[in-house]
């Protein structure tokens, strides 16, 4: 399955200046120039810091991570309901942070997170008024673009332009996603159509969405955050039924997805997001995704036994995940930030790999 040549497309251009003036553009012959690499004049802290999402309490952000962005070295944040006093607060809050000078070369807009799926999931008032399972049972695409509009329309009115929705695991009967009404259902056909309309929705209104839980959480019977979940299929099964959903929605303009907590025997021993087969292999190599690949949270109490927020933040960088989430604490991700820099600096996280994330993040932040 190839991903839409246009998403592929339009990050690249995003990620390319402006030819100089008079110069020739393109091409390899004398005269001609190649495009400037956006991240050639960022520090080792201002990579690393690129990478990470940070998480703070309260209504208004602790100093430290207004200071960390003044540096260049946040690629922005994500909110909760403790973060939400009231919408016209939030509204000034998040203005506030999107106007802090910033070093030249990171002046694009902060990425402002948010999980506003509908139902169960939701930190924000207003739209979606349906939860996926009740959008899935309308079988009805308008209905769910008609929803991913609006839910756009909301988030933008307070400063939000990034939706971690929609969930695309295939619901199994009896599954945690199911009974939670998490999923559109249990046919990778309708949840593909679903998430697609959804996102196309969004998109509308210029709200990045992220496909959540790649590759699949379909069958797990318990809460991924509270302990790492095993996915018993074959190989053959996660590719043709649940990775399916991944790259239509990708295909239909989603510029984002969250990889898993839980572990696939069939690819790989590690969990998903700190396993280098599943997140750069399946998801770059087989579907060929050319967005921005991101963690599930990495302070959740699942992922304790794999280590604390250093190790995971520089496992999970290796694995080949673009952003590291870290949503319960401003420390952790803090913590974990420093551990990426000593990471590239040793040459645990390869210069060439580092650029590359840190180039897709900025072609992202320019895009909103």
């Amino acid at each position: 399955m190839v991903l839409a040549l246009a998403l592929l497309a339009g990050l690249v251009a995003l990620a390319a200046p402006t030819p100089k003036s008079g110069a020739a553009s393109g091409g390899t012959g004398p005269g001609a120039t190649q495009p400037a690499d956006p991240t050639a004049g960022l520090s080792a802290r201002q990579l690393a810091g690129q990478r990470v999402i940070y998480a703070y309490d309260g209504t208004q952000p602790p100093a430290a991570l207004e200071a960390r962005i003044a540096r260049g070295e946040a690629a922005g944040i994500i909110l909760f309901t403790r973060n939400i006093g009231s919408r016209a607060g939030l509204r000034r809050t998040l203005r506030r942070l999107q106007a802090i000078p910033r070093p030249a070369g990171l002046r694009q807009a902060l990425l402002i997170m948010i999980d506003q799926e509908g139902g169960l999931v939701k930190r924000l008032s207003g739209a979606p008024s349906r939860s996926a399972a009740e959008v899935g049972r309308t079988g009805s695409t308008t209905v769910a673009r008609t929803e991913g509009r609006n839910t756009g329309a909301n988030l933008r009115d307070v400063g939000v332009n990034v939706n971690l929705a929609p969930v695309v695991d295939v619901g199994r009967p009896g599954s945690y996603q199911r009974r939670t009404g998490r999923s559109y259902g249990g046919s990778a056909g309708l949840v593909a159509a679903m998430a697609s309309a959804f996102v196309r929705g969004m998109r509308e209104r210029n709200v990045a969405g992220a496909l959540k839980h790649f590759p699949g959480l379909g069958p797990v019977a318990l809460d991924e955050d509270a302990q790492v979940q095993r996915v018993p299929f074959s190989a053959s099964t996660l590719r043709t039924v649940d990775e399916f959903p991944f790259g239509e929605a990708a295909a239909a303009g989603a510029q984002l997805v969250m990889t898993s907590t839980a572990r696939y025997p069939a690819l790989s021993t590690e969990p998903a997001l700190l396993s280098r087969v599943i997140t750069t292999g399946e998801l770059r190599g087989r579907l060929r995704f050319r967005g921005l690949s991101m963690t599930d949270d990495l302070q959740v109490p699942a992922l304790r036994r794999y280590g604390g927020p250093e190790t995971l933040a520089v496992n999970a960088a290796r694995a080949g995940n673009d952003l590291l989430l870290y949503a319960v604490s401003y420390d952790g991700g803090a913590r974990a930030m420093e551990a990426v820099v000593r990471a590239a600096r040793s040459g645990r996280i390869p210069a060439a790999e580092m650029r590359a994330a840190v180039r897709r993040v900025l072609a992202l932040r320019a895009s909103l």
